[in-house]
């Protein structure tokens, strides 16, 4: 196992704050290495996860602040 994989495994998710209670639509963050974020379904938590770079982080947050995925 490499280990990107090993730190996705035991990485601390957070459900976050959007996803409804439902159990639907479910995305969670994780913290990782290097100021990465790792993101993931939460329905399948052993399935893939994207990556994150700082630089593309802060990217995707700030297009989320700006309404640019509406």
């Amino acid at each position: 196992m490499d280990k990107l994989t090993q730190e996705l495994r035991a990485a601390t998710w957070i459900k976050s704050s959007y996803s409804g209670s439902n159990g639907g639509n479910c995305v969670e963050v994780a913290a990782l290495s290097g100021g990465c974020r790792g993101i993931r379904d939460s329905k399948n938590p052993l399935g893939p996860a994207l990556v994150f770079t700082p630089d593309e982080w802060n990217a995707f947050v700030g297009g989320v602040k700006n309404g640019e995925f509406d």
